[in-house]
């Protein structure tokens, strides 16, 4: 028998060479935006609306950052969007890339798949991969968010197979897994199988707004038994052999370990699920980021970091699971995925943000002061606290003693230690405050208020940490400075998780 056909998401490139670049901070493959427009407003759709104002990568830029990524050893480019048909430069990055001979995979609602681009397409080897959610006109146009979006793809479809699609260049169908069209998804998976097409199905991650739509969520049984039963029938029926696994049906998602994804603004994250930038092609090279950047390494070391239930399944070399599920449900992209049918049973194990820290430090009462982890990103995250009246750090006129701010900040950047530590084994990091440099109180705090501490992993030095911290009260910055700490880590009694400053 075969083995399960070549893979979006890392089943394209063999064991080894996925060690050595995850090892390396190396590259395989990039998703990248070249733009956010859209003409359909699919109800699932993950893009976000983060724009603010932000200014598009130019052509210039994103021809820089494709260049960057084959420099860091990328073969593949996987181009997302917004409609990336939309993109007026779309034809000439395309050439652009295959004069890099990368591999090209374009997602795509069908917009502008005439038979003159879709020749052009297979021509360039493209693989073009069409989104399709249903052979139900009504529902394709639901869940398009537009009239007439199923005749739209199917005259894209029709188009790219008179073109020679899939036999002149590969073509795949992505299809989200849905409440609404799952009874269809077997039959679906059998005619794109027969006609030599690569079913690209999918557990909807929620975020954007899919996150808003939760009438699409099917229950994890549900899905377990339709993975179950399109890998018998794709055993018995066309020879490949696959062992069911979520989030992908006849899939893998590794991508973390040799992939990172960079949007349409430059920010660069793990995935289009892991809303985390670690960086952004404006401010510093992609070899600088992804070589610096905590969440990018714990993601490639997932094996260590990975917490609860997917820290210690028996399937954990080969998946771990959804990411972006997993942060998108708990705040964590080192949670388990919560969505996986053989968590079912162990939600309660599942830790969500936001966090008491008790488990989290090792500060008793009445020492301990700050209540809540909040959020935790790119070597910084956020706290809360309320100063309660039999606080050690109360004077006698009712409000936080300067002493008490520095305190604050070494028992939240504890906080984020020990969350990263949490679910595996860890406890609560120890640690020593050795110092305070460049404290500022711009306002005062007292009984009754809740305040929100912001610290950032600013810099190391052998074992030692400067973190920058501020702290606010509503919207307004009452303090900040920075600490010098000492934090034990598990493995060699270093700070830990603190990038070295540059």
């Amino acid at each position: 028998m075969m083995r399960c056909q070549k893979r979006i998401y890392g089943a394209e490139f063999s064991r080894k060479e996925i060690e050595e670049t995850s090892r390396s901070s190396r590259l395989l493959s990039m998703e990248i935006e070249f733009n956010r427009n859209c003409n359909f407003n699919c109800i699932y759709c993950y893009v976000q609306n983060d724009a603010n104002g932000r200014r598009e990568l130019t052509r210039e830029e994103a021809m820089d950052v494709i260049t960057q990524a084959g420099d860091l050893g990328a073969r593949k480019m996987i181009v997302l969007g917004g409609e990336p048909m939309l993109y007026p430069h779309i034809m000439e990055m395309v050439g652009f890339m295959k004069e890099r001979g990368m591999e090209i995979e374009i997602f795509t609602n069908g917009t502008n798949i005439t038979t003159e681009t879709a020749r052009a397409l297979s021509d360039y080897g493209v693989t073009v991969v069409l989104k399709m959610n249903s052979a139900d006109e009504k529902l394709q146009d639901i869940l398009s968010g537009k009239k007439g979006a199923y005749k739209h793809i199917q005259q894209a479809f029709n188009n790219l197979k008179e073109a020679g699609y899939p036999f002149t260049s590969p073509m795949g169908v992505s299809t989200i897994i849905c409440r609404q069209n799952i009874n269809e998804l077997v039959h679906m998976w059998q005619w794109l199988r027969d006609q030599k097409i690569d079913p690209y199905f999918e557990i909807i991650t929620p975020q954007g707004k899919a996150r808003e739509n939760g009438m699409l969520e099917i229950e994890s049984g549900m899905a377990r038994e339709l993975f179950e039963q399109i890998a018998k029938i794709d055993r018995e029926k066309y020879g490949n052999t696959w062992e069911p696994q979520p989030p992908l049906v006849g899939g893998q998602c590794l991508r973390h370990q040799f992939s990172c994804a960079v949007n349409a603004y430059g920010d660069v994250l793990p995935c289009i699920g892991v809303t985390v930038p670690v960086g952004n092609i404006r401010e510093d090279r992609l070899a600088n980021i992804l070589k610096d950047s905590e969440v990018i390494e714990e993601l490639r070391n997932y094996k260590k970091s990975i917490k609860g239930p997917c820290g210690t399944c028996e399937k954990k070399d080969e998946c771990y699971g959804c990411r972006g599920a997993a942060f998108q449900m708990t705040g964590d992209y080192l949670a388990s995925d919560p969505t996986c049918w053989k968590n079912a049973e162990r939600q309660a194990d599942i830790v969500t943000l936001p966090v008491g820290i008790e488990k989290l430090v090792p500060h008793g009462e009445p020492m301990r002061v700050v209540d809540r982890l909040l959020e935790v990103r790119e070597r910084k995250s956020l706290s809360e606290l309320e100063i309660s009246e039999d606080s050690i750090f109360i004077g006698e006129d009712g409000k936080l003693n300067e002493v008490s701010y520095p305190e604050i900040f070494s028992q939240a950047i504890a906080a984020h230690d020990g969350f990263k530590n949490l679910g595996n084994g860890g406890h609560g990091t120890e640690g020593l405050l050795l110092g305070v440099k460049n404290l500022e109180i711009l306002d005062s705090a007292g009984v009754g208020d809740k305040l929100h501490v912001s610290v950032y992993k600013a810099a190391k030095y052998g074992g030692f940490g400067i973190i920058k911290g501020e702290i606010f009260k509503g919207g307004n910055l009452i303090a900040r400075g920075e600490i010098k700490v000492w934090h034990k880590d598990k493995d060699n009694g270093a700070a830990s998780g603190i990038a070295e400053m540059k």
